[in-house]
């Protein structure tokens, strides 16, 4: 029997997703926000929330996120962005989805979530005064304005854009501005928020979950307990330090995935006495009745430029690195157009901490998955395309290395002074997948056997389950199960004729680019 749903009768939720959904309703109605009634009550002063959704994949954690953030939004609570902010109206009730990585929180948006990251919630763009009137006017709260520079065709496309996407940046672009014309830079948030929804919970580190209750009096995070912890955690994930009534518990797979072989093998890595033999006979069995799962006997290059393979080794991971540049011919000395890259950070001074906000709050943090467009107008600058953010293109000071094999230091092909570090995005560990889908997905399987000969464990769980668990629930439609460690030649050139617009500059300070 399927439990009764506080709201939307229309919808059908299982029976732990119903009970979760109950249960978070009386957390919003103690915080003021009744959605039983649609009716919204002035924010408790010192009263905070905190529960957390856990389930494996499929269990149906992205559907009940998406049924509160409209039940939510039909309630009249006003959504945050990460892109502009409106004036703050008294007793409002606000609400921010979010998710550590631009990947993450593009799998939400193509879900019609609007979910932004939680640098961007913690960073807010300033605009300059004269398009902050367009961008009020844009969310309702202002008079069409008149703004040197922009014709009424432009004011037309820029609020046709709004009402389709909801995206100020985007709406000011189809105007024909660029994000250097309207935002003159990015400052700490300063006042706290409201209700925050955040997914992939199984990534925060103890720090970003302080900072999101300092900003959110009420927060539910969503998380995968089957995930890999952040790297020095030692399996734990912060929604474990909750007590029984805050952790609301999904077991049933969703329908629509029943069936999904992908899941099915997921969720059989659940079993205690699963050797990794049984479970790769289990993917070959699989691969036998569903063409969504395929075992491969060697890697694809061309799909390597967008979706990376998962490994478990660093060695392995610059292995299919160097293959895969000597497949495309990339010179040894550049890049070529169309080259994956990974974020390894910022290497950037104290004092250009305004620096360090820009190119963070555009997407350029640690792990941001990039494709390399082409060299900047300066040494050292590149054309970047950040995957998942909402404004991808971006031109910034970069630091690629390019690891060598059995060589301590790696190779830099070309550096700015200061600026984003890179490194190769061709392979990744599965440690750095967490949060990421691609629709295609290769598990370089030698590596998962590998991690069972160590015998090691994480959290009293076999270490190659839980690489396995991540590695294999990355992928939306198929997964490709590579057995040897070959690789196919791309059968086309290395190209970005897939991701259009030409990269704006960042312009900081009167420069040119950063």
């Amino acid at each position: 029997m399927v439990a009764p749903m506080t709201t939307a009768p229309t919808l059908t939720f299982s029976q732990d997703q119903a009970e979760a959904f109950d249960r978070i309703t009386d957390m919003l109605r103690g915080a003021g926000v009744d959605l039983t009634n649609d009716t919204l009550n002035p924010m408790v002063e010192d009263k905070s929330a905190v529960m957390a959704v856990v389930g494996k994949a499929g269990s149906g954690k992205t559907l009940l996120l998406a049924r509160l953030y409209q039940a939510l939004a039909d309630a009249g609570v006003d959504i945050v962005s990460g892109d502009y902010e409106s004036r703050k109206k008294k007793d409002r009730r606000t609400l921010a989805i979010l998710a550590p990585t631009n990947k993450a929180a593009s799998v939400l948006r193509n879900r019609g979530v609007p979910a932004t990251t939680i640098h961007r919630i913690l960073y807010t763009p300033v605009y300059d005064p004269e398009y902050e009137k367009v961008a009020e006017w844009l969310a309702g709260n202002g008079e069409r304005p008149v703004i040197e520079g922009l014709t009424d065709l432009a004011l037309d496309r820029a609020l046709a854009f709004y009402q389709n996407n909801k995206s100020v940046p985007g709406a000011l672009a189809a105007a024909g501005l660029r994000g250097s014309d309207f935002i003159t830079g990015w400052k700490r948030r300063e006042e706290p928020l409201d209700i925050g929804l955040v997914d992939e919970s199984s990534m925060l580190d103890p720090r970003q979950f302080d900072d999101l209750q300092e900003i959110f009096p009420t927060l539910l995070l969503f998380g995968d307990p089957a995930q890999l912890a952040p790297v020095n955690q030692s399996g734990a994930m912060v929604f474990e330090k909750l007590d029984g009534p805050r952790k609301l518990t999904l077991n049933r797979i969703h329908r629509q995935d029943l069936g999904n072989p992908i899941l099915d093998l997921a969720h059989a890595l659940g079993d205690q006495n699963l050797t990794y033999d049984e479970f790769d006979r289990m993917v070959h069995d699989a691969a036998a009745s569903d063409p969504r799962v395929v075992v491969a006997g060697r890697v694809e290059a061309e799909k390597m430029a967008r979706s990376p393979v998962l490994v478990w080794r660093n060695v392995t991971r610059i292995r299919l690195i160097h293959a895969f540049r000597a497949a495309y011919g990339a010179p040894a000395d550049a890049l070529l157009p169309g080259e994956p890259l990974i974020c390894d950070g910022l290497e950037l001074p104290l004092k250009h901490r305004k620096k360090r906000i820009d190119l963070e709050a555009r997407g350029l943090i640690k792990g941001a998955q990039v494709i390399f467009l082409g060299q900047g107008r300066k040494p050292g600058f590149s054309r970047l395309h950040v995957i998942g953010a909402e404004e991808p293109q971006v031109s910034a000071a970069s630091i690629v290395k390019i690891e060598m094999p059995d060589e301590e230091e790696p190779f830099i092909p070309f550096a700015a002074r200061m600026g984003a570090t890179f490194l190769h995005g061709a392979a990744v560990t599965i440690h750095k997948a967490q949060g990421s889908q691609w629709r295609d997905v290769q598990v370089f399987a030698p590596d998962i056997s590998a991690a069972a000969w160590t015998n090691r464990t994480e959290a009293g769980i076999a270490l190659w389950k839980r690489l396995a668990y991540v590695a294999i629930t990355r992928a939306e439609e198929r997964l490709f199960w590579v057995v040897r460690n070959r690789l196919a030649r791309p059968t086309t050139p290395l190209g970005i004729d897939d991701l259009a617009q030409p990269a704006a500059p960042l312009v900081l300070d009167g420069e040119a680019e950063l």
